[in-house]
């Protein structure tokens, strides 16, 4: 079949991403916190199959190859500061990148399911190398999904303009579609560059999609996104927006240039921080609202956020779902089958059920919470 492409997509109306690989992979055991390099797609590629099969039933448009932090620098970023980072010892960029496209492809098939080819940010960036050296290594990554034919092509979560403005550089003129996402907050990105300025450059650079992911939470992405909408629409410029928060509650560090990075819970014990589907229902919406097109998530954002967003965006794509909708109703929808059990219902089967509740802990120094748990 012929699939259309990402920017036919974008002008027909919304298009879901897919979530977070590098976190659900570390909980599941098959990627190492702090180096977070993906050598599961050699090791155990079976895992990072499965992975994309959840996204893609939940309702993904886009399938973005596991390749993270998979530029040669990276894979070789070892000594005493850099512990665990010893894959560039027997694995190379090439044969990484490679591996991670055969995988997604063979998930992909002949589906409808654009399949994305991704580069982040570099070590020679952050190491003072220049221009030259880090776009040699962005292009290392390029021609590989050049080779295997990728849809389109994304640089995300880098946290300079400077090196997003190199990386679209580099990706343009390929034939193929280009995205690119910061990973910043209100403040503007990690040099003080502010955020209007920043989308701007990134689309006279040519990018073809803009917008933010990772590092900060949703509502913290909203506003910021729309603080780069802004200054796209003064300076005359229309590319396609982007927004793939992480999926954790961080207000508290909306004004801080490394986000959630700064909490004590990071990177081990965000899990009460994590947002419920129905949190993500309102996101897909505002973002929608807010002239977002291309909505997903990255770390922290599960299959079933990703359903989420489907379900809330399906009006607008033609009542389009995913397969995992088959197993389920939003908000609550199918609890109505079972009557027999109505003390475990408790009107639990509406939206505005789910509406009105806030989540709590559930931990010992929470009295309030508890105090109402022992009255019902």
């Amino acid at each position: 079949m012929v699939k259309k492409g990402l920017l036919e997509r974008l002008q027909e109306g919304p298009v879901i991403g897919d979530g977070g690989y590098v976190f659900t992979l570390e909980k599941r055991g098959y990627v190492m916190a702090g180096p977070y390099t993906t050598e599961v797609v050699i090791e155990h590629p079976e895992a990072v199959k499965q992975l994309h099969r959840e996204f893609m039933r939940a309702g993904a448009d886009v399938l973005q190859a596991f390749t993270f932090w998979s530029t040669d620098d990276r894979l070789s970023l070892s000594g005493p500061d850099a512990p665990g980072n010893e894959t560039g010892k027997s694995i190379t960029c090439k044969e990484m990148n490679d591996q991670a496209c055969t995988i997604v492809k063979e998930v992909v098939g002949d589906g409808d399911t654009l399949v994305c080819g991704g580069l982040s940010n570099t070590p020679s960036y952050a190491q003072g190398k220049g221009r030259a050296a880090v776009q040699k290594e962005f292009s290392k990554q390029v021609d590989s999904f050049m080779e295997q034919d990728v849809d389109f092509l994304l640089a995300e979560f880098i946290g300079n303009v400077e090196e997003a403005e190199w990386a679209i550089e580099v990706l343009k003129g390929k034939g193929k579609p280009v995205a690119c996402t910061l990973r910043i907050g209100p403040t503007g990105d990690d040099s003080g560059v502010p955020v209007g300025e920043c989308a701007v450059r990134m689309a006279k650079a040519g990018a073809d999609v803009v917008g933010l992911n990772c590092r900060f939470d949703a509502n913290t992405c909203l506003k910021t996104i729309k603080m780069m909408k802004d200054a796209l629409e003064k300076a005359g410029l229309s590319p396609y927006l982007m927004v793939q928060p992480n999926g954790y509650h961080s207000p508290e560090t909306e004004q801080t240039k490394n986000g959630w990075t700064i909490l004590p819970e990071f990177p081990f014990a965000l899990g009460p921080r994590q947002m419920t589907r129905f949190e993500v229902h309102h996101f897909a919406r505002a973002a929608f609202d807010l002239g977002v097109r291309y909505i997903g998530g990255c770390c922290g954002f599960e299959p079933h956020h990703i359903r989420a967003i489907s379900e809330e965006l399906s009006p607008e794509r033609g009542g389009k779902l995913g397969d995992a909708s088959k197993k389920h109703l939003p908000w609550g929808g199918a609890l109505k089958t079972d009557q027999s059990e109505k003390d475990f219902i408790n009107g639990k089967d509406t939206r505005e059920y789910w509406e009105s509740v806030k989540p709590a802990l559930g931990r010992p120094g929470f009295p309030d919470v508890q105090e109402k748990l022992f009255r019902q």
